[in-house]
């Protein structure tokens, strides 16, 4: 299994540079999965959706030095993103979906986590921070 770590300021600016840095450790030649390219584009987007929701809602109220730690784990069989940060917990299972075709400001991110990736999760552990991870399996 290979695991790459990165740590980055709570702020906007930064987005292009997480997006590299996932983009060249997917396609670097010790990703021993030849199937994570067909995936590449669809989990950037989940990243990004991550990364922008932890940066407006979980950290709004903090310092935009406060850090969010992005993880990546390579399996045989999966790819796992997991974003930790350090904001207010809340349940994503209580957010209602919204109806087709509703014009809404915001709250379509889970749902559009939910779509792109097999599986997605977030939940409070026990250190204080928050993790979301969003998984895709191989075929």
């Amino acid at each position: 299994m290979k695991q790459e770590h990165l740590v980055v300021s709570s702020r906007l600016d930064v987005l292009n540079q997480v997006q590299y840095w996932f983009k060249d450790v997917c396609h670097s030649s010790d990703t021993d999965t030849t199937w994570v390219s067909n995936y590449v584009d669809r989990l950037t987007i989940a990243l990004t959706e991550g990364f922008t929701n932890a940066v407006r809602h979980a950290h709004a109220e903090l310092p935009p030095d406060t850090t969010i730690d992005i993880d990546l784990s390579f399996a045989r069989d999966r790819i796992e993103i997991r974003i930790w940060d350090h904001g207010q917990p809340f349940n994503p299972e209580e957010l209602q979906e919204p109806e087709p075709g509703a014009l809404l400001e915001g709250g379509y991110g889970w749902f559009l986590l939910r779509r792109l990736a097999d599986r997605v999760t977030y939940q409070r552990v026990k250190d204080g921070r928050n993790c979301l991870s969003i998984v895709q399996y191989g075929t």
